[in-house]
């Protein structure tokens, strides 16, 4: 018992139970399965964002530019889609992820081959990215009367009364899962967050692990543009600003460790439907939604603390364990 209360995702699945519960004592239609499962659908998105974050973080880097990301690229899908409606949305789905790869690639070459730090990469390409989707619309939007019906459409769609865009959430979760613990790749992310020099005696090439999970995140920004323009249908400079603070917060608080090598796939998919939760019940209990960053900060340093303090705990165990033997 006291190794399954060990895990993170108990406690924070026992966190969101909680939460539910609390909100639905004040307004019981909450917590009906029918709004839970558009809680779920509201927070696929995100969900989708926190696992490409995961795998970069696993690795004792980061990525500030996936809502950048995910804004230049559903800009150029919508485009793409105003100016030629023709375009099979299958066609523009692997263009969104051709051009998100390209972004993600960029960065994973200047962390590879240039060894300059992650977090000061993609805080250059955040600003290059968002720079660019002006540039390329020229300031202008496009709005929903200039997307065609299947674009739009898509995720919409229902299947075995369940949104398609969940649906679509749930394939990338399952693809994750099997790529965190069926593949060589994930087991070589988790042992260069470990231990990079180590890795190295492993026969693991660090740099080169470090550019394919940048390359994962950004193919993964590339499919949140399209998914992101469809569901709010309009394409802008300003669509997901800021919302960087949000995927990372879902990575923190879903235990996925900044120091890297610590965290899994649930821990992710939980953390982005904790804050979900929180967005969708805002409203409902009259708070402002600007509240959300705050909370979200918040929950943020309070993540970090408990990881920090139970890596320290897990240190003191080990040392413990050696001096015994």
């Amino acid at each position: 018992m006291k190794n399954f209360l060990r895990y993170r995702e108990i406690w924070l699945l026992a966190a969101i139970a909680v939460l539910i519960g609390l909100i639905s004592m004040r307004f019981p239609g909450f917590s009906d399965p029918a709004n839970l499962r558009q809680v779920f659908n509201d927070t696929s998105i995100l969900m989708i964002l926190a696992l490409g974050q995961m795998v970069v973080i696993l690795t004792r880097s980061i990525d500030l530019s996936m809502a950048s990301n995910l804004c230049f690229t559903g800009m150029v899908v919508a485009m793409l889609n105003a100016a030629h409606p023709a375009i099979p949305i299958p066609l523009l789905i692997v263009a969104a992820l051709l051009v998100g790869l390209v972004l993600g690639a960029i960065n994973g070459l200047l962390v590879w081959r240039l060894n300059i730090p992650s977090i000061v990469v993609t805080l250059g390409t955040l600003t290059i990215y968002r720079g660019a989707t002006f540039v390329i619309s020229g300031g202008a939007w496009v709005n929903a009367d200039q997307m065609s019906p299947a674009f739009i459409g898509l995720q919409r769609a229902v299947f075995l009364g369940i949104p398609v865009l969940s649906w679509i959430a749930l394939l990338v979760i399952a693809l994750f899962f099997l790529l965190m613990t069926r593949t060589a790749l994930g087991r070589s992310i988790y042992a260069v967050g470990v231990n990079p020099t180590g890795s190295v005696y492993a026969g693991i090439d660090v740099g080169r692990t470090k550019f394919i999970v940048f390359c994962i995140s950004g193919m993964i920004g590339g499919l949140a543009g399209y998914l992101w323009i469809s569901r709010y249908v309009i394409a802008s400079v300003e669509v997901a600003n800021g919302y960087e603070l949000n995927i990372i917060a879902a990575c923190v608080i879903g235990g996925i460790s900044i120091a890297g090598g610590i965290g899994s796939v649930g821990g992710a998919v939980l953390g982005a439907l904790f804050l979900g939760i929180i967005a969708n019940a805002l409203p409902v209990i009259n708070i402002s939604p600007f509240w959300q960053m705050a909370i979200s900060g918040s929950a943020i340093i309070l993540a970090v603390a408990l990881n920090a303090r139970g890596e320290r705990r897990q240190g003191r165990i080990i040392l413990k364990k050696a001096e015994a033997a």
